[in-house]
């Protein structure tokens, strides 16, 4: 894969130049560039299928230059120090990022991803593109595909073994292969609210709660959840918060 890397410290170009070298033979590397306005050059004239983008440089971020092309015909894979909001970003776009230092497992499995992806890959480094700022959208692969939902369509979540069922609107459902859990961390933050050990509540959407021991939600869709009697506190905790 003709492959470009774009840091602006060139101690980090030359470690990762070397990894590859090392350890992702499958990957040629033939350019490599230390600002945005030289990234941005470097793609101009350089026809590419992969590109290792640092986050943060001193002219702006690596999301600034992906905005600034007129076409994206090429993966990516960021490479980052730990920044809260980028990895969150990275998360709700499943976007493949490597934190700093670059471990030798991260960076092999990093590229296999790639070479296995399919035509989403562009759409998730747009939708990561349309999260710069807020949080508005998030890929959820299921076996087939990948589906990118705005996170206001998303009414609940409900776990299903090891995978979950996303509830929309318009009646539309998607099984995901990932963990109930998973998407709690990301969501939460978001106005939901994990009511149940099997379900994942938008409190946008509750039309009323019905008193018991633990209570029962009906959500806008006509759907009942189960609210866990220990959840209960947190529950009203929560809605306060959000309104």
């Amino acid at each position: 894969m003709r492959s470009v890397i774009i840091d602006d410290e060139p101690g980090a170009r030359e470690a990762l130049k070397n990894l590859i070298s090392e350890h992702c033979p499958e990957i040629e590397i033939i350019g490599e560039a230390g600002s945005i306005a030289d990234g941005r050059a470097l793609l101009a004239k350089t026809q590419v299928e992969l590109v290792f983008l640092d986050v943060q440089m001193p002219d702006g971020t690596g999301f600034d230059l992906l905005v600034g092309l007129e076409k994206i015909s090429f993966q990516v894979i960021f490479a980052s120090a730990y920044d809260h909001f980028a990895i969150t970003a990275f998360k709700f776009s499943a976007v493949d990022y490597l934190l700093k230092p670059i471990i030798i497992e991260d960076l092999k499995a990093a590229v296999k991803k790639i070479r296995l992806s399919d035509k989403s890959s562009i759409d998730r480094i747009k939708t990561l593109i349309d999260n710069q700022g807020a949080i508005k959208k998030i890929a959820l692969p299921s076996m087939e595909e990948v589906n990118f939902v705005k996170v206001e369509d998303i009414i609940r979540c409900e776990s299903d073994n090891n995978y979950t069922r996303f509830f929309l609107t318009g009646n539309q459902q998607i099984l995901v292969s990932k963990t109930l859990k998973d998407y709690e961390d990301l969501l939460e933050p978001l106005g939901f609210f994990r009511s149940h050990k099997s379900s994942l509540i938008n409190l946008r959407y509750i039309k009323k709660y019905i008193k018991g021991e633990g209570g029962t939600i009906v959500m806008e869709d006509g759907s009942i959840v189960e609210l866990s009697r220990r959840r209960k506190e947190d529950f009203f905790r929560a809605l306060q918060s959000n309104n």
